[in-house]
């Protein structure tokens, strides 16, 4: 019975590591298909936010004139607004890829190595503690045989010499011989008694604390593990929920983003940039006069109507025909299309040919101004090479500072023959346009059209007329500028009967200047006035030192403080 028992409770042990084992095992395959499941979401995030940026790249504007030409319309730029939003929407998803990665896959990834080991650690020694008591129990058992055996040897040693001692026939020497026998093996019993009640003592003592104390604690070991694996399951369950939620500010403020530049767009503004591009400057034709073929009457040309030139040189009436409202088609169509065409933009209608011509001028002003800054900065270097030769060759500089000066008069004849064509577009242009050039009105920056009536008394379509710049940014073309005094009759009686002009800013001397020529003022350098008049393009900036003392100063020679609040400041050239 005792073995029966024993082996039950060895069996069911047995059955419970082999239980374990299997569970734990799963457990473990769970974590690797949740560390799986993570990694493949990672990756469809990764690919998401290629696919994404890939998509915003394809719809970025391109670097040419077409692209650039859109950029000016409102929806366009909202557009290039979401495309950008929405790369760095893409970032926010490369994010997340990212964080998945580092905060649940590599950490999961190291627990599962360490998970492995220590059910590894805890099943072996199970299975060392199962092995001990069975080998102990093997012991037992074989102490228990000997006794058993011993206790039967004796048995039947002591019932030999009983019938030796009881037979008269034997000698004594083999009755004594028969009792020793029997001594000798009940001697032996009681050693094999004594062995095994002693290792019966010692396994009772090992079985005990293998089933009280050494199987708990390795249960209690593979339950503290497995919730371990479970807390740690379900603290990454979290982690994967918080880091999408992380981003969302960013990808809400991503989102606002596109609905704020959604909410810029402005319908009217980017008809207004239409009308503004394609504008001609044709007038409409006059009312064609009723011809009299009753009367052989040669038919006219209405007076208002653009077919009657007024060169000096009278055209063939044919080609007068082909210059009628430039929305009728015929043969000799307008090209609207910029950038094409001969250097003097002939080939555009009046308005467009004057802001190509006013663009060219601007273009080469700043081309001017950059080697002028150049020849600026080489003259200084040779100063200091003078100054002190062993730092370089003063001569080594005057090569560059001749180029420089050859590349200055090439775009200065450039920008006199592009003004050239544009003086003789602005000459064709009415009176009333030039009244209106000089009104003051100032042009704000998203080019508006200042009105379409200016645009009504304009003669010829071979003249032009473009809005002007913001005196502001241009860039000064004129290496040594002549005072407006002494050029424009014009502006002497303006400046006679004009009152006192307000003071609209301020302005340092950078450099002394004399001042000799009629209309200028003499300054020192570092010395502060008050700006009255600000440049309008032609290089000179009217200033203030008195009530009685005012004139011209270059403006390349002065650094202006404009006040913010003053009307003056915004002039219209």
């Amino acid at each position: 019975m005792v073995e029966e028992r024993m082996g039950d409770c060895w069996s069911y042990t047995k059955d419970q590591f082999d239980n374990l084992e299997k569970h734990t095992q799963w457990g473990i395959e769970f974590v690797e298909k949740y560390t799986k499941f993570v990694k493949e979401r990672s990756e469809i995030e990764t690919n998401y936010a290629k696919q994404i940026r890939n998509l915003s790249k394809k719809y970025q504007p391109k670097k040419n004139s077409r692209e650039e030409e859109e950029s000016k319309y409102t929806f366009c730029r909202a557009f290039l607004t979401t495309l950008n939003e929405l790369n760095d929407y893409a970032g926010q998803h490369e994010v997340i890829a990212e964080n998945l990665t580092s905060q649940i896959i590599t950490e999961l990834s190291r627990y599962l190595q360490e998970l492995k080991a220590e059910r590894k650690s805890h099943f072996h020694d199970g299975r060392k503690a199962q092995q001990h008591i069975e080998s102990s129990w093997k012991q037992l058992e074989s102490c228990k045989r000997r006794f058993e055996r011993d206790c039967k040897e004796a048995d039947r040693a002591q019932q030999y010499f009983e019938k030796m001692d009881a037979d008269i026939n034997v000698t004594k020497a083999d009755v004594e011989k028969a009792r020793q026998q029997a001594q000798m093996r009940h001697q032996m019993a009681a050693d094999s008694k004594s062995d095994y009640s002693a290792y019966l003592q010692k396994f009772n003592q090992e079985q005990n604390e293998h089933y009280y104390t050494v199987i708990p604690n390795i249960f209690q070991k593979l339950q503290d593990m497995e919730e371990k694996r479970i807390d740690r399951i379900g603290v990454c369950m979290k982690t994967f929920a918080d880091v999408d939620r992380q981003v969302l500010p960013i990808v809400g403020k991503c989102l606002d983003g596109m609905t704020k530049a959604a909410e810029s767009i402005e319908p009217k503004t980017d008809s207004k940039q239409v009308v503004e591009s394609y504008k001609s400057g044709f007038e409409p034709p006059g009312d064609v006069e009723f011809e009299d073929y009753g009367q052989a009457m040669k038919r006219t040309a209405s007076d208002t109507s653009l077919s009657n030139s007024r060169d000096v040189k009278e055209k063939p009436k044919e080609k007068s025909k082909g210059k009628l409202w430039p929305f009728i088609k015929n043969k000799n169509k307008l090209s609207l299309k910029l950038g094409s065409g001969p250097e003097d933009f002939s080939h555009l209608p009046p308005e467009q040919r004057r802001k190509k011509l006013q663009g060219k001028i601007d273009e080469l002003n700043k081309d001017i101004q950059k080697e002028m800054d150049q020849r600026d900065a080489l003259t200084k270097m040779k100063d200091v090479y003078v100054k002190n030769p062993q730092m370089g060759d003063p001569a080594s500089v005057d090569p560059r500072l001749s180029e420089i000066g050859q590349n200055i008069e090439k775009l200065q004849f450039e920008v006199q023959k592009f003004e050239g064509w544009l003086a003789e577009v602005e000459e064709r242009m009415p009176s009333k346009s030039d009244t209106h050039r000089r009104s003051g009105l100032y042009e704000t920056q998203n080019n508006t059209t200042v009105s379409n009536n200016c645009a009504q008394d304009r003669e010829s379509p071979d003249g032009s007329y473009t809005e002007e710049q913001n005196s502001e940014t241009q860039v000064k073309a004129n290496i040594n500028p002549i005072p407006p005094t002494s050029t424009t009759p014009e502006f002497d009686d303006e400046f006679d009967d004009e009152e006192a002009l307000p003071t609209i800013g301020t302005c340092k001397a950078l450099y002394p200047f004399e001042g000799h020529n009629e209309g200028t003022i003499s300054v020192a350098e570092g010395e502060l006035l008050y700006v009255i008049e600000e440049d309008k393009g032609d290089g000179w900036t009217r200033v203030r030192r008195n009530e009685d003392e005012e004139g011209y100063v270059p403006t390349s020679y002065v650094e202006v403080f404009l006040e913010t609040n003053a009307k003056g400041a915004m002039t219209y050239i």
